[in-house]
């Protein structure tokens, strides 16, 4: 494998680090920006690794980072409806999305992986809002519900098109809801009241797995603007599956047999097309009841 200078942006936050990890580990060299100082992930970063501090909405600080890299795994964004005005956020990452894409056609990157979300397919699932089907894939598309959503249905259009003129390969990561090793622990309070995660249909991505996604979109071939649902293979309940559907759900057709505790997001497209398998469960950290 050959090896990549790469900019991995909103490296600050967790998905980020996590992302400059992976990519340190794999024998690429980073420049991780971000609008905040060094984060204290930092200190276990070993590797070739540059941090400079950049605000993305700026179109000329998002050429200057980029510049002399070979890639960029874009992660940088307001990272979820309601932190901030609807308004903000879809000015504010649509706004960071354009202005990444647009300088790696300027600088002529060779490849571009970038934060999508489970958000476009539909979310927040719940009694009004049903999924039209599951296991929920790529193709249950476009459903924003917030601002939020769509940005990233804005930047994924936005995506295809720069893909087409300038030849670079976009992989446009749906990232189900990242969770990091601690946060397992919190698992069992959901289990008595499923409600409190039906709407993402009890998915979810370990953060280490994200990263994982990130570094094989990196080197996977590739053509044009491709979209990836990328959740963990199980749920995160203790109930099975397919009776979680039909409790909560019971007039949303099933495809195909679940196993027990599938995912009712579907990683298929990403397994196929990027070899991305994700390695990680809560299973392996919190006993449930049996």
């Amino acid at each position: 494998m050959t090896a990549l200078r790469v900019c991995v942006t909103g490296a600050a936050g967790m998905t980020g680090a996590a992302a400059v990890t992976a990519l340190l580990e794999a024998g690429h060299a980073v420049v991780a920006t971000d609008t905040r100082p060094r984060p204290e992930a930092a200190d276990g970063w070993d590797g070739d690794v540059i941090y400079t501090r950049a605000d993305l909405i700026d179109y000329g600080q998002a050429v200057d980072i980029l510049d002399g890299c070979d890639a960029v795994v874009h992660l940088a964004n307001i990272p979820a409806p309601g932190l901030v005005t609807a308004a903000r956020t879809l000015d504010e990452n649509s706004a960071m999305n354009s202005h990444v894409f647009l300088a790696a056609r300027q600088v002529g990157l060779s490849r571009v992986v970038w934060a999508s979300s489970e958000t476009t397919l539909g979310l927040t699932f719940g009694p009004d809002n049903p999924p039209r089907y599951a296991p929920v894939d790529e193709d249950h598309y476009p459903y924003p519900t917030s601002t939020y959503a769509l940005s990233k249905v804005l930047g994924e259009t936005q995506a295809a098109t720069l893909a087409r003129w300038s030849g670079t390969p976009h992989a446009a990561l749906r990232l189900s809801n990242v969770i990091p090793v601690e946060r397992y622990a919190t698992f069992p309070q959901d289990w008595a009241d499923p409600q409190r995660r039906m709407f993402n249909l009890w998915s979810y991505i370990d953060v280490r797995d994200a990263a994982g996604a990130c570094l094989a979109a990196l080197t996977a071939p590739l053509e044009g603007a491709r979209s990836y649902v990328i959740a963990a293979t199980d749920s995160a309940m203790a109930t099975p599956s397919a009776e979680l559907m039909a409790t909560h759900f019971p007039d949303v057709p099933l495809r195909g047999d679940l196993g027990t505790y599938e995912s009712l997001l579907s990683g298929a497209r990403a397994h196929e097309e990027l070899g991305f398998v994700p390695q990680h469960s809560w299973r392996d950290h919190v006993d449930a009841p049996r």
